[in-house]
């Protein structure tokens, strides 16, 4: 799965008619929300505010808005095109300004289909992996057992504090978690506390593929 930590925006002109593309960070409905009244807040005088979003890469929710086009001709060709790319926790807004020369059903839906195509293509893409995390409280001592853990398996350290003992918060990619967790398991009893977490995703980086 892919996703963006930031917002882009493409434009795409067709027979008069004007599509502004937004894509932007997004991991709830709520906030798919607020993102699009701030986008229609810049557009106000605009025909039309379509938009697909799809959120939550441990069990995806999505949604999509044709916002007054014909039925089916805007909000699916964006979510389709959201799919195809395997991008969550991310919402695109296609604004389209009207140029007084109707597209038709097929053209609507390829104009907004390449209008989230480009602005995908102008997008800093990164790879998101679902994880789950966990918390370990161990004593100074046994540093070396840790650090064997993060050298055996793909572990994300995402806090860690240093007190009388140490508490060490990491993530564990999905496809690891039964190994890392057996492992866990053989090591408890050199360990103060270990607390198993909630499931979660991580942003890796740009994916080389």
């Amino acid at each position: 799965m892919l996703t963006v930590t930031r917002s882009f925006q493409a434009e795409y002109r067709i027979k008069g008619s004007k599509f502004l593309s937004y894509i932007n960070p997004c991991d709830s409905t709520e906030e798919a929300e607020y993102q699009l009244s701030e986008i229609r807040g810049i557009h106000p005088t605009a025909t039309h505010h379509c938009y697909a979003f799809r959120v939550d890469p441990t069990d995806i929710s999505e949604y999509s808005q044709d916002d007054g086009e014909p039925g089916g001709t805007a909000g699916p060709p964006i979510l389709n095109a959201m799919r195809s790319a395997n991008i969550v926790n991310t919402i695109v807004v296609v604004v389209r300004y009207y140029g007084g020369t109707k597209l038709g059903k097929r053209g609507l839906i390829e104009a907004y289909g390449k209008s989230t195509g480009l602005v995908i293509e102008k997008s800093a893409l990164k790879k998101l992996v679902p994880t789950h995390r966990f918390s370990i409280t161990y004593s100074y001592d046994q540093q070396t057992l840790i650090d064997k853990l993060t050298y055996t398996f793909t572990l994300f350290e995402i806090e860690s504090s240093y007190t009388e003992h140490v508490t060490l918060v990491i993530e564990c990619p999905k496809k690891e978690l039964p190994t890392f967790e057996a492992r866990l398991d053989s090591l408890r009893h050199l360990f103060l506390n270990i607390e198993k977490g909630e499931p979660s995703c991580h942003v890796i980086s740009k994916p080389s593929e």
